[in-house]
């Protein structure tokens, strides 16, 4: 099993690579830029390629995440920032040699028009898509539910790369506390919620896991993650075992991004992981 955790660029994306070495990753995850701003990235285009280097050489995969602040359903004034703002990640993304980047599924925009959101999404990915040529993929993250998200269903998710010009240029991320949280997984209904995403084909575009325990319980709607073992964890690691070992996760990156300040490092967990989970 593939396992990593989210990491720094504070010492550059080679720097984030070798921390996820030194962790006993096979993966990890990391912020293209400054996670707090859309401002446009003019990074180390050597620092980049050596990055995708080391990976090659050192067979990990990884991942980016865009901005906090980086929304599919921004408002007017931040659209085009917002388009900029992606393919800048997306340009960071390829050049380390990255699966693709995470993107949070939009929010409800409008009280009276239950299709706007979804039409401003499309429109946002098709102004990114249709100018983007690379081989990273948008990777389309559910959510948890909180301040009237969308994009708790599987059905959404795929939906929404269906009706996208550019499908192909789109994959998913799974959040194991997002889906626990908004109630799509409730750790008792694997087998109806792999069978559901199988018939939709959402598995068979799934490039991501995000690996992680929920503090709050199933359909709180509350995004609040745990690490995977700790007792503040309400999702049974029994459940989150059979649901990540099920066939159709294999090869797939699972990635923490669990507290490492609360008693054990990303380090640990993942020791732990592979030890417990990893045969």
């Amino acid at each position: 099993m593939i396992f990593g955790g989210h990491v720094s660029i504070r010492n550059g994306y080679l720097g984030a690579a070798k921390q996820a070495v030194a962790n006993g990753a096979s993966a990890f995850q990391y912020f293209p830029k400054n996670p707090r701003s859309l401002s446009i990235k003019d990074f180390d285009r050597e620092d980049a390629k050596n990055c995708k280097e080391f990976c090659q050489k050192h067979h990990l995969q990884s991942i980016a995440h865009t901005p906090y602040s980086t929304s599919l359903t921004p408002s007017e004034d931040k659209q085009e920032l917002t388009i900029a703002s992606l393919l800048n990640d997306l340009e960071i993304a390829d050049a380390c040699g990255s699966i693709g980047v995470v993107v949070h599924y939009g929010s409800q925009i409008s009280e009276t028009d239950a299709l706007a959101s979804y039409h401003l999404m499309l429109a946002m990915l098709n102004g990114v898509l249709s100018q983007w040529e690379g081989d990273c993929l948008i990777l389309l993250e559910n959510n948890a539910g909180t301040k009237g998200a969308l994009g708790t269903t599987l059905e959404e998710l795929v939906q929404i790369r269906n009706l996208c010009d550019y499908p192909e240029k789109i994959g998913f991320c799974l959040d194991t506390c997002h889906a626990f949280a908004s109630g799509l997984w409730t750790g008792e209904n694997t087998d109806e919620l792999i069978e559901n995403g199988e018939s939709f084909g959402y598995f068979e575009q799934l490039k991501a896991i995000h690996l992680n325990n929920s503090k709050y319980p199933t359909g709180s709607k509350k995004d609040r993650h745990a690490n995977i073992f700790h007792t503040n964890g309400l999702i049974p690691a029994d459940q989150l075992k059979n649901l990540i070992t099920s066939n159709v996760f294999n090869g797939i990156p699972l990635v923490l991004e669990t507290p490492d300040d609360e008693g054990m490092t990303h380090k640990q967990e993942i020791e732990q992981l592979k030890e417990k989970w990893g045969k």
